[in-house]
């Protein structure tokens, strides 16, 4: 019998990670086709057109795991070290975090310069290098518009969160439910105020960008799944008709949410307020269904998307950058060889050289500081 506070691997989930990371870079290869101009037919459809629900998506799931190992460490423990935490967060993001603002922000300038690329940088180094540093890069977006590190926007606020996270839980470890329905609830003030009323426009962004009612409704299945998973379990949510009926609007809504017009869709998956619920909770039915329900509906602990999931945050650091290039190339060589064969070269080409490259990061660098916190772990242990 599963004991649900002592869980060490969640079946499933890297491949739900790497689905995630994919949509992500479906959503901006056809922007990118869009944005120079060339044939993006696909863009059309409502499965290109899924990077914020992909991202919305990682926000549940990060505070899902995140806080089921806070749980898990303050039973073992008693208590939570906030040292320990931020370590083991400092050296599984800020490698790659850093890595890329050097490509983006200050590399790829001369690269552009280089090889006369038309492509002209919306900013400098030294006009955001503080929003960088001090992880706001989405303060880059708002002021510069779309650029070549864009996707950092959601590790910034990431970073916010798992900043205030392991202190909260720490201090309010007797009423975690009510920290977690306090988030959402607070959130979802925000959210009518900054729909009723009009703010300046960079309260409006920042409300908008910091998802944390999505990382708390995550939250939420974690202390479920750890207080509750045998009746979970058994519960009519999962059963059979159940999941049939949910994991088919999931499915409808990931595929073709962006061409439904229906005013009962549009007010479930559109409305500023209910939509920052009804989309994260599916999916957090999905998280829960396929790594905790015995009796889901199907499986997906596959060894291959298992490792996919794995250098799925190099997916999704690099994809933007990798893409840009591509994008160059199909413009130049490709271009005008008609719709099927430009496709075929461009999303060829372009997983080939992001799998590549995320597999020899994974082996590299991020091997490389996973052994460097696994010794600084051990040190602070002993001490």
């Amino acid at each position: 019998m599963t004991d649900y506070k002592k869980i060490s691997h969640f079946k499933g989930l890297n491949t739900l990670r790497f689905f995630a990371a994919f949509l992500v870079v479906l959503h901006h290869a056809e922007s990118l086709r869009k944005d120079h101009g060339l044939q993006n037919h696909l863009r059309d459809y409502g499965l290109f057109q899924n990077g914020a629900n992909a991202v919305s998506f990682f926000f549940v799931l990060s505070g899902f795991l995140i806080t089921y190992l806070l749980l898990k460490e303050r039973e073992a423990k008693n208590d939570i070290s906030v040292k320990q935490f931020y370590i083991k967060r400092i050296f599984r993001i800020w490698p790659l975090y850093f890595l890329m603002v050097l490509i983006g922000a200050i590399i790829q300038p001369y690269f552009i310069e280089w090889f006369n690329i038309p492509y002209e940088m919306p900013y400098t180094i030294g006009e955001t290098w503080y929003y960088f540093v001090f992880f706001v890069p989405g303060m880059v977006n708002y002021f510069f518009g779309s650029n070549l590190l864009e996707p950092l926007w959601s590790i910034g606020v990431e970073e916010v969160f798992y900043l205030i996270w392991a202190p909260l839980f720490k201090w309010f470890k007797k009423y975690v439910l009510a920290l977690l329905l306090s988030v959402i609830a607070f959130k979802l003030i925000l959210i009518s105020i900054n729909t009723f009323w009009t703010l300046p426009g960079i309260l409006s962004y920042v409300i908008r960008i910091h998802q944390f009612e999505a990382m708390a409704i995550g939250g939420l299945g974690a202390y479920l799944v750890y207080h509750y998973g045998k009746q979970i379990n058994a519960s009519w949510i999962y059963s059979i008709p159940a999941q049939i009926s949910l994991y088919s609007l999931i499915l409808v809504f990931i595929v073709f949410g962006a061409n439904i017009q229906s005013p009962i869709w549009l007010f479930f998956f559109e409305n500023n307020i209910v939509s920052a619920i009804v989309p994260n909770a599916l999916f957090l039915y999905l998280i829960i269904g396929v790594s905790v329900v015995d009796k889901n509906l199907f499986t997906l602990e596959n060894r291959v998307f298992s490792y996919l999931g794995e250098i799925s945050y190099g997916i999704y650091m690099f994809h933007l950058l990798i893409l840009s290039q591509i994008i160059e190339l199909l413009k130049g060589f490709v271009a005008g060889s008609g719709m099927f064969l430009e496709t075929l070269f461009y999303y060829g080409v372009s997983f080939a050289l992001i799998l590549g490259v995320c597999a020899l990061s994974k082996r590299t660098l991020e091997a490389f500081f996973e052994r460097r916190k696994q010794k600084v772990l051990k040190k602070i242990n002993k001490t």
